[in-house]
């Protein structure tokens, strides 16, 4: 079947089984392999991705369903060159260890901070509850979409 969205930006048309993950299109088609794919029981949140504004596990749906859609990865979030403050307070608070999870976390968090942008520790860790990290305790994690939320702030007051 023919398929026709918007990933970052950009207007994409494709050829596709009918049966192919969102996932699978973003990485094999698209050569997006910023979204990650992780459990394959959408457990884990790696392959998270923007969809119309929502965090969306991109495992649980079909290419053929983001059509018409506008879909964001993490290789969207930066703009001109310049990182979205969600990927510099991954940076500057050491918010990653391995990385695999990064990408869906830092979706999820842009995602968070567009809908509220100054939310307490405890709406980011609901935001984040459905994701796993194995390696960072999620400490630096809440404390980098903290650092993004301060950051994104200053900026719209500039």
């Amino acid at each position: 079947m023919h398929v026709t969205m918007t990933v970052n930006g950009e207007q994409v048309s494709a050829d596709i089984e009918p049966r192919m993950l969102l996932v699978h299109f973003l990485r094999d088609q698209l050569r997006l392999t910023g979204t990650h794919w992780g459990c394959d029981t959408s457990n884990c949140g790696t392959c998270v991705v923007s969809v119309d504004g929502a965090p969306v596990k991109s495992c649980t749906m079909l290419a053929a369903m983001a059509a018409g859609h506008d879909i964001r990865t993490v290789e969207g979030l930066a703009v001109d060159g310049r990182l979205d403050p969600v990927q510099e307070g991954f940076m500057q608070c050491h918010g990653l260890q391995c990385g695999f999870c990064t990408p869906g976390m830092m979706i999820t968090a842009r995602a968070l901070l567009d809908e509220n942008p100054d939310p307490s520790e405890d709406e980011i860790r609901e935001a984040i509850s459905g994701q796993i990290c194995r390696c960072t305790g999620y400490t630096t994690i809440v404390r980098s979409i903290q650092w993004a939320a301060k950051h994104s702030t200053e900026e719209v007051q500039a």
